[in-house]
């Protein structure tokens, strides 16, 4: 299977090119390493469901642009229930290896918008600067201490410099 990322466009307010944003989340996610039969999910949502996730995982009021969702857990056991002890009726002794899912990200295009020019420029720009950042917090990277972001600053203006377009380069 390889990297697998999905995208699902649950917005209606600004035009998102899924396609797009697949194909650059890939890139990113190349040149971060990730290898092997990972899946990864991007998410455009409206104002009230981002503002929604940001108050119950957040704590904060209010929309926001991007959060990202990494999936730190192990698949659980699988086998038979309740007591995990056989394989049970149907299946195989060996079960197929379960993709590892590395998490969500999820973007308001709305707040983008709003963000772009006073922020990475255009709409578009916005857009890429929310998926590469919040597919660095998927891979590990963060920006609570000033050395954080100082380096996820900069490895998010050379992903974009390389797979957006040259010249690209705000920074969250």
């Amino acid at each position: 299977m390889g990297v697998a990322v999905f995208a699902a466009d649950e917005q209606s307010s600004h035009p998102v090119d899924t396609i797009r944003w697949i194909k650059l989340a890939e890139a990113v996610l190349a040149d971060e390493g990730v290898r092997g039969d990972t899946e990864v999910s991007l998410l455009f949502v409206d104002e009230n469901a981002i503002a929604d996730l940001n108050v119950r995982f957040l704590g904060r009021s209010g929309p926001t642009d991007v959060l990202a969702f990494p999936i730190d857990e192990e698949p659980g056991e699988s086998g038979r229930s309740p007591d995990s002890g056989g394989t049970g009726p149907g299946f195989g002794a060996e079960p197929e290896e379960a993709p590892t899912l590395l998490g969500d990200v999820v973007i308001c295009p709305a707040v983008a918008y709003r963000n772009a020019p006073d922020h990475a420029g255009t709409y578009d720009d916005e857009v890429a600067l929310l998926v590469v950042h919040g597919l660095l917090h998927l891979v590990g990277m963060d920006h609570e201490e000033p050395e954080e972001a100082q380096a996820m600053e900069a490895r998010e203006r050379e992903l974009l410099e390389r797979h957006h377009r040259p010249g690209a380069g705000a920074t969250l």
